[in-house]
């Protein structure tokens, strides 16, 4: 799949120390994938927070790559830098926003790739986006951005439009276009689900509502 496979994620390390840069660079072609959703009121805030976020780790980085070589490395020295503040703040904050933006993306993807569907009419993919929303970003949304978002659900493209925009326009069979998307997710899970592992160890996870 063009957009999603264009540049691969590091196998996850059986520390599970995931190295910042190469997981930066891989996760900077991700952005665009909500461009593929369309409702911009609703989706261009995401991909621009996704953005945001990426470029504010990257910043981080930057300032001392030996310093900061993993994304624990990145929670162990903030937490220090930060005190009472963390960790709601620097790359810590960022990295919490941007692992949820993610899991909404992973849980989509893997809904549509599981073949869940409203049977009535099969290609729509209001389910799959519900689904996605409810487990990843809803709980931290307050009123007015959760009924954006469930109100969105109804102005999504069709899968199959779905699929051919992650495609960059190519007529791809759909069989051909899951497969890809398995591949994709094969590779993401294993790293999201260890992001959310570390920040539920550190005891960084903040359950504010933007």
């Amino acid at each position: 799949m063009a957009l999603l496979l264009e540049h691969e994620f590091k196998p996850l390390p059986a520390d599970k120390q995931i190295e910042t840069l190469p997981f930066l660079e891989a996760v900077a072609h991700l952005p665009p994938f909500f461009d593929c959703l369309g409702t911009p009121i609703v989706y261009s805030p995401v991909k621009a927070d996704l953005t945001g976020n990426i470029k504010k780790i990257r910043a981080v980085y930057d300032s001392n790559p030996a310093k900061f070589r993993t994304l624990q490395n990145i929670l162990e020295v903030e937490k220090e830098m930060h005190g009472s503040a963390w960790p709601k703040t620097g790359a810590t904050l960022a990295l919490m926003w941007l692992k949820r933006g993610l899991k909404f993306m992973l849980v989509l993807l893997q809904s549509i790739s599981d073949g869940e569907r409203d049977e009535e009419h099969p290609n729509l993919i209001r389910v799959n986006a519900m689904k996605a929303y409810e487990i990843a970003l809803k709980k931290y949304h307050g009123w007015m951005l959760q009924k954006l978002f469930t109100g969105s659900v109804y102005a999504l493209p069709y899968k199959s439009d779905l699929l051919k925009a992650l495609e960059k326009g190519k007529e791809v069979k759909e069989e051909e276009s899951i497969e890809k998307i398995h591949q994709f997710l094969s590779r993401v899970t294993p790293i999201l689900d260890a992001i959310y592992e570390m920040y539920t160890k550190m005891n960084a996870e903040l359950s504010y509502k933007a």
